[in-house]
């Protein structure tokens, strides 16, 4: 069965390009993104590899720790990042996980048989300091993953794990949020002290509180 927001991520050992490890001691209560590759030597991988790697000061800035995953071996892994890190100019910087006996890929369902019968999507996982799956995504092995797009969507369940708000369409850091409907309009000031507009009384917005 798939995965749903709110599921506890499930835990797991493994082989990793930096060693063995625990999911849930190698994260220790920080914020993780756990993703999926559909095999070694792939050109879209090796681009989305080297796009991790370049964005590490982001995700150490949110608080995130990174994890990849194909079910090609470490030994694979390690000769293919010489490759990404020529190709893409970087240096992997992050663990990405051997799961040949697919355990992974099966506890987080990202093998879709109609899509590959072995081999899994472009799946992604934000899960968060409690464990808990925040986001999921999935993409087909064609489409590169926009990692704009995923450190965008962190700062948006990072803030609103911290504040009753919601972030409107196409939200970036530092803009204007929504003030969620269960906080009452005359309740706003107390909450929000930088002032608030009411566009629609379910509909009112808010600077960014922790900015």
């Amino acid at each position: 069965m798939s995965l749903r927001l709110g599921d506890d991520a499930p835990n797991f050992q493994a082989k990793t390009t930096v060693g063995n490890i625990d999911f849930y001691n190698y994260i220790d209560g920080k914020w993780a993104v756990l993703y999926s590759h559909p095999s070694d030597f792939t050109p879209v991988c090796t681009t989305e590899l080297g796009r991790t790697a370049k964005l590490k000061s982001e995700f150490d800035k949110r608080n995130v720790k990174v994890l990849a995953l194909s079910v090609d071996s470490v030994d694979d892994h390690n000769e293919w990042v010489k490759d990404i890190n020529e190709t893409q100019n970087t240096e992997v910087n992050f663990p990405i996980i051997a799961d040949e006996n697919r355990h992974v890929a099966e506890l987080y369902d990202m093998i879709h048989p109609n899509a590959s019968a072995t081999a899994t999507v472009r799946s992604v996982f934000v899960i968060g300091p409690d464990k808990k799956v925040k986001l999921t995504l999935t993409y087909p092995a064609s489409t590169g993953r926009n990692f704009d797009e995923i450190l965008r969507v962190i700062d948006s369940l990072q803030l609103t794990a911290d504040y009753q708000v919601a972030t409107p369409a196409d939200w970036k850091d530092g803009e204007d949020v929504i003030v969620v409907p269960a906080i009452k309009t005359e309740e706003i000031p107390g909450k929000f002290p930088k002032g608030f507009k009411e566009i629609k009384p379910y509909l009112r917005t808010t600077p960014q509180p922790n900015k």
